[in-house]
């Protein structure tokens, strides 16, 4: 393979490395659960999974734990079967499934938790689209299921501009390519360059709807959950956020933001 070329192993290291941390994520999500639920989940399923990182680290955290990653694209969940699933003891393999499956179809198995991260349900641009995927997730939760979100926002998001972190052995880039004030419709993509190498660019794109807190909020209670709750992020004193997200309806405005929502089945 040509240094000119970006392996699928480089892609994939690169993204996990620069975008997710599921430990980190598993702990504010169950910091969210206990506010919201005095029943301990077991079971969860992460939409839209990718590699399946996140599915395949809560089965680490009990025996009791049972986690469904479901994607449509079966590359990320060849890779995540590589890259995480392999590295499972067979007690944890066995509460793990991969299902190569369209998240808006009604699925057979219920879960306690269902997630949908990295603003992937972004991909659905009309309400109606948005509804019905609300709508089939409800179907899937167990009577005190709760699902979860996470949004980003804020002035600076809807401006075109690239934004670069040095990370270990390469460079990030998180692009807004395109923002259209009118239907709220973007274009955004990563971009790495490792050192010594030259930029790879477009390695994952997004074709999105940017969706608003207020909105959303609608659209998950016509979908039938009983209550919506989001979480806004703390400032560390020195205004970035500190990671802890509490419990909110009213928040100041910020340039650039990354919050959850909660909707109880």
């Amino acid at each position: 393979m040509s240094k000119n070329e970006l392996t699928l192993k480089e892609k994939y290291d690169y993204y996990e490395s620069s975008v997710q941390n599921p430990k980190q994520e598993l702990k504010t999500l169950l910091k969210m659960h206990k506010y919201l639920s005095q029943v301990t989940p077991r079971v969860l399923r992460e939409d839209f999974c990718g590699t399946g990182y996140l599915a395949c680290e809560w089965v680490k955290l009990s025996t009791e734990n049972v986690a469904y990653g479901v994607d449509l694209d079966l590359e990320p969940i060849n890779i995540g079967k590589e890259r995480h699933f392999s590295r499972l003891n067979q007690n944890q393999k066995s509460r793990m499934e991969y299902i190569q499956a369209d998240v808006t179809k009604s699925m057979k198995k219920n879960a306690d938790i269902i997630v949908a991260f990295n603003f992937s349900y972004f991909i659905f641009k009309t309400r109606s689209q948005l509804l019905k995927y609300f709508k089939s997730v409800r179907k899937g939760l167990t009577k005190e299921g709760v699902f979860y979100i996470d949004l980003f926002g804020g002035p600076d998001s809807y401006k075109v501009l690239e934004e670069m972190r040095e990370l270990d052995g390469y460079n990030y880039y998180w692009d807004c390519q395109n923002f259209d004030a009118l239907t709220n419709n973007c274009l955004f993509a990563i971009h790495f360059k490792p050192n010594g190498r030259k930029k790879f660019r477009n390695v994952f794109t997004y074709d999105w709807r940017m969706w608003g807190i207020a909105e959303l909020k609608d659209i998950l209670t016509d979908a039938g959950f009983k209550t919506v709750q989001s979480f806004w992020e703390g400032e560390d004193g020195k205004g970035e956020g500190n990671g802890i997200f509490k419990p909110t309806e009213t928040a100041d405005q910020c340039e650039a933001w990354v919050t959850y929502l909660a909707a109880k089945r």
